[in-house]
Parts: structure tokens; C-alpha cells; sequence
């Protein structure tokens, strides 16, 4: 992981700044926040869901960390996209730059990898 961040260190810095400008500031103290959005970024360049390159047990843990640390995002979330795919597709918005094929995500020919059962 440190080989991949080290080349993609800019990626590590966009998700970082999304998850932190969104988190709530009443979860816990400013260091927790940035730590826990630390971690959620490099975890991020993982090759598995997001859950899986965390550690954790499920997806439904990472939904939970995810209401308490970043509640507006998940607000945003509100067709629950896959959290690795969300937060790209929330930079890519961002930076005004569509990934969908389609303009809208019910016509586009990858829902069903967006949105569809994760496997694994």
C-alpha cells in the first residue's frame, strides 16, 4: 500500500479533504476526524472493496463508521453506491468530470457494479 500511495499521494489527499469536509464535527475530536478520513483515503487505493481494505467484517460496518464520522456523505449516498465508487464518483462531481457512460446512473451500463450485491 505504501508503494501504490507514494505514486498516487494526490488521490490519498482529494479523498482525504472530501471525507473530512464532510464529517461531523460532534463525533470526535479534530485529530480522530482526519485520522479516521486518513485511513478510509489510503485504504481507498485497495484492490478490494473498501470495506474488505479496511479490515473490516462488512459493508454494513463501514456504512456504520461512515453515518458517525461522515453523515453527510452518507446522506448523498442515498441510492447506497458502493463507498469506493461513491466517494470517486463524488470527485470526479466535484471536478465536474462524469463517469457515467449515460447521463443518468438508471441508463448507465455499470449500475448493476455500482449498485448491484458485492461479492467476496
Amino acid at each position: 500500500m505504501l508503494a501504490r500511495r507514494a505514486t498516487r499521494d494526490d488521490e490519498v489527499d482529494d479523498v482525504f479533504s472530501l471525507l473530512v469536509a464532510h464529517a461531523d464535527e460532534a463525533a470526535g475530536p479534530r485529530e480522530q476526524i482526519e485520522r479516521v478520513a486518513l485511513t478510509v483515503a489510503v485504504a481507498s487505493l485497495g484492490d478490494q472493496h473498501l470495506w474488505q481494505d479496511l479490515g473490516l467484517a462488512s459493508r454494513a460496518e463501514l456504512s456504520a463508521l461512515m453515518r458517525h464520522w461522515f453523515p453527510a456523505l452518507v446522506a448523498k449516498n442515498h441510492r447506497d453506491m458502493k463507498w469506493k465508487k461513491f466517494l470517486y464518483r463524488q470527485l470526479c462531481e466535484r471536478e465536474q468530470v462524469l463517469i457515467c457512460k449515460s447521463p443518468s446512473c438508471v441508463a448507465c451500463s455499470d449500475f448493476d457494479l455500482c449498485f448491484g450485491p458485492e461479492t467476496g
